[in-house]
């Protein structure tokens, strides 16, 4: 039973949003910790120890361990968080006050990065617990809870404990840090040998720690494996680690062994290779030398040599590094990347979801202007939102019903670069040329990125995803060591309906609603006439096609967070007759409605030969704004298609950490 709070003792904070509940454990009870319902009880720190703290005065004893959560790749990023003061303190706010703080009310608050900024999430510090003793993770101090709580935080913001069971490092470092991730293969890349066409893209999967010496000190990297290898110091099947340090150790016959200091998120060794305690390894370095390294390891730390960390793991992450006023450090040249943009955007299903460069329809996706200055390193990443549907500020829901394919939260997605030696230029023309730079294939990775050396000029970038009519919201980032502008093109280009055979004509009609003039709101007033009206007409040549001939867009000009519920009709005008009068006389033969609060709406439409009017409009008179109205038609000539696949960088694998004995 609770105790009632008083002036003298208040209640503690008690979060109902992500309350001690199954509800927050569990999404569907399908990984190994539903075997724990109903074990489970919710404790706060000082119930648990007796002098619970944040952090340890031992900042070795503050590092994570894992629980019985299989989430070893949070875990990987919440590691590189302690070098780095200044994250640090933006994921966790310094000065809440603590266990013992005559200002502690049982909270505490975090942010994540997320979809461009940062956003806080606030928790009680409840925390379930099996027998008074953390379930999940903690620190190897039993009085240290910053990684539980931060945890806890991180799973109120996924819908609950049991969604952080397995994911990808890269993006934990994301979230955490607000960095760029790349990821890559040791050894040779199977890629590689089969696409041999594409190597300078390819050469980037492939692990070169040479490339990463002038940021190894200060850059994150982590290492899984996907699968059993078998060994004797095998760490088992999906699971990540952090890579400590690297160093090159002179050995005592001449020449150098570069060795790495792994650390394991179980908390305990599980290597059995040349550098154990006892390994044949440290016979062939200084025996001081030895003795140092060997005193540098801490719990479930073990050391290995280059030749067995490539052999031994299938997948590195490397985190750019980031400055403390947040500016990104290029891996490849160090070269601080001091100029960086970010825009969102959204493929929208009939209207800007072009799909690949194999589909008709790739020049109706979004499209963005990069005016490069003067020459430097750039570097874009494409960041698509995970297909979640808010229910709440925090808890979220996944649009599938629970199907658990495996690439069901992910479009596969590309990013392709053009140069444009004018800003006025023939878009057609243009794309069916080869790309000045691009990913190459498209991946079913959160987040794709692209780097380059540019010359001063203008580019246009286009990001698609592989499928047409796939829809979901996504952020580009550009960061630059010289001085750029970027920016989203002004006018939308047409949607362009899939097909098979033949082509589309599009056109693009700009207009405004004026208060008083233009703005007449919809059918059920009087005023509606005097909305803007558009003309076409659908030829001859349209008939024996099947299906959809026309598709009209309607985009409004508004920021979406002040949107105006829009729709627009068709009419048909009969041959001699005035377009408003005739149209005033008849019923619409298409319309987009009801009125919806869309920035985009689309409708496609089977319509006969003949003279037609579209009315677009607000659904209240005097509604001002600005809209563009963009029409599609199809005609008879054949389309040139872009022969492109989706890569093999889309077989993926989960990094699902499996708790052993």
């Amino acid at each position: 039973m609770k105790e009632e709070g008083s002036a003298a003792c208040p209640a503690l904070f008690e979060d109902q949003d992500f309350p001690c509940e199954d509800s927050s454990l569990f999404h569907d009870s399908s990984t190994p910790i539903a075997r724990l319902q109903g074990d489970i009880a919710w404790l706060r720190p000082q119930e648990i120890c007796q002098s619970p703290s944040l952090f340890p005065t031992n900042i070795n004893l503050a590092h994570a361990k894992q629980g019985l959560l299989g989430d070893c790749w949070f875990l990987c990023a919440c590691t590189f968080l302690l070098n780095s003061q200044h994250l640090l303190n933006k994921v966790l706010p310094p000065d809440q006050p603590q266990w013992g703080d005559s200002r502690y009310k049982g909270s505490f608050r975090f942010c994540f990065w997320q979809q461009g900024h940062w956003t806080e999430v606030t928790i009680d510090d409840r925390l379930p617990c099996i027998d008074a003793s953390l379930c999940f993770s903690c620190c190897h101090s039993p009085s240290a809870f910053w990684v539980a709580l931060l945890e806890k935080a991180y799973a109120k913001l996924h819908g609950s404990y049991e969604q952080l069971w397995a994911g990808q490092v890269s993006e934990a470092l994301v979230d955490l840090t607000s960095t760029v991730t790349e990821r890559w293969t040791p050894g040779d890349s199977e890629e590689e040998q089969q696409t041999g066409h594409d190597s300078d893209q390819i050469r980037r999967k492939r692990l070169d720690l040479k490339l990463l010496d002038p940021v190894k000190d200060i850059c994150a990297l982590s290492c899984s494996t996907h699968s059993s290898h078998g060994g004797a110091g095998d760490p088992g099947q999906y699971h990540a680690l952090t890579v400590m340090e690297w160093l090159d150790v002179p050995k005592v016959s001449g020449g150098e062994v570069r060795l790495l200091r792994i650390k394991n998120p179980w908390g305990r060794c599980c290597w059995g290779g040349a550098w154990i305690w006892s390994g044949a390894g440290w016979s062939s370095v200084d025996p001081v030398c030895a003795s140092d390294l060997q005193a540098r390891l801490s719990e479930g730390e073990f050391w290995l040599d280059e030749d067995e960390f490539m052999s031994q793991f299938d997948d590195v992450t490397v985190g750019y590094p980031l400055s403390e006023d947040g500016h990104l450090k290029s891996i490849y040249t160090g070269n601080l990347l001091k100029h960086n943009h970010q825009l969102l955007g959204r493929w929208i299903k009939g209207h800007s979801a072009g799909g690949s460069r194999n589909s008709s329809s790739y020049s109706s996706n979004p499209k963005f202007w990069l005016k490069v200055c003067e020459s430097g390193e750039v570097l874009v990443t494409l960041l698509q939102h995970q297909k979640w549907r808010n229910s709440d500020k925090y808890v979220q829901v996944p649009l599938e019903n629970d199907k658990n394919t495996k690439h069901q939260h992910y479009q596969a997605i590309a990013l392709h670069m053009w140069k444009v030696e004018k800003k006025r230029f023939n878009l057609t023309r243009l794309l069916s040329k080869p790309p000045c730079t691009s990913t190459h294939c498209h991946a079913y990775e959160r987040e794709v990125v692209l780097r380059t050396q540019l010359q001063p000029g203008y580019y246009l970038l286009i990001p698609s995803t592989y499928q047409p009519q796939a829809e979901a919201h996504f952020l580009i980032r550009v960061f630059s060591s010289s001085s750029i502008s970027f920016s989203a093109l002004k006018s939308p280009a047409p949607s362009l309906p899939l097909t098979t055979d033949g082509e589309w004509e599009t056109s693009c009609f700009q207009g405004s609603w004026v208060e008083g003039r233009t703005a007449g709101g919809s059918r059920n007033f009087l005023s509606h006439w005097q909305n803007p009206y558009f003309p076409f007409t659908v030829f001859d040549e349209a008939v024996g096609t099947s299906g959809v001939n026309v598709r009209i867009t309607l985009h409004q000009s508004r920021p979406e967070t002040d949107l105006h519920p829009i729709g627009f009709h068709v009419y048909k005008v009969p041959e001699g007759k005035c377009e408003q009068t005739a149209a005033r006389e008849q019923d619409p033969v298409a319309n987009c409605t009801p009125h919806c609060y869309m920035q985009d709406i689309s409708l496609d439409c089977s319509l006969p030969p003949g003279y037609y009017i579209i009315v677009p409009s607000t659904y209240h008179p005097d509604c001002s704004a600005n809209f563009t109205l963009s029409m599609a038609r199809r005609i008879h000539r054949k389309v040139m298609k872009s022969q492109e696949r989706l890569g093999r960088a889309i077989q993926e694998v989960s990094h699902i950490s499996v708790m052993q004995s």
